[in-house]
């Protein structure tokens, strides 16, 4: 498919006239971003699935209903919608996600390493499973922030839009992750490097 040169503004717009296509761009344009931010937080590719279709279920209603204000941040409205549903999700279960491997994915295995011999690969494997413990240990609007930001490669401003809170509390979670992160390698006296 080609990439349309017209902007997510342009396309909305179009949609709006009745131009279905270009709600198949747009969805084209952002699914790997919206996916990889539901992904990385349920940890399910079957439920990351469902809860991409009902994001985009529910951005189709409220277009179509006319709720939708255009100030130029479609990409952030979207993620906000998705990460609402993710977190109604796991309300519905009655707990928060937990920062885990499956037998299907891991969220370091978007790491690359150099296989330059089985020992660098053991210990790069160690500290990979080091450092996913850690995250399992900070609380939750925390870990979702380094989840957001090192896996899914989200800036601070759509991690912010994504969950509804400034740039400056994102930016805060991210620096009481690290700094609990250090505390912890301290108090268990790791070493993390290779």
């Amino acid at each position: 498919m080609c990439k349309d040169p017209r902007n997510d503004q342009e396309l909305v717009s179009e949609f709006l006239k009745g131009n279905e296509d270009t709600l198949q761009e747009l969805i084209v344009r952002h699914e790997r971003k919206i996916f990889t931010s539901i992904y990385l937080l349920v940890k399910d590719r079957d439920l990351a699935n469902d809860i991409f279709q009902e994001t985009f279920i529910k951005v189709i209603k409220t277009l179509r209903s006319g709720n939708y204000n255009e100030e130029g941040k479609f990409l952030s409205w979207i993620l906000r919608i998705s990460h609402n549903l993710v977190i109604d999700h796991f309300r519905s279960l009655k707990r928060m996600p937990m920062v885990y491997d499956t037998d299907e994915y891991s969220v370091f295995d978007t790491i690359q390493l150099e296989d330059k011999n089985i020992e660098d690969k053991m210990i790069a494997d160690q500290i990979q499973s080091t450092v996913r413990a850690l995250i399992e240990q900070l609380p939750y609007d925390q870990r979702e922030v380094v989840i957001m930001r090192h896996f899914a490669n989200m800036s601070f401003k759509e991690i912010a839009d994504a969950t509804g809170v400034s740039i400056n509390t994102s930016l805060g979670r991210m620096r009481y992750a690290l700094i609990n992160l250090r505390k912890l390698i301290h108090e268990k006296q790791l070493v993390i490097s290779m």
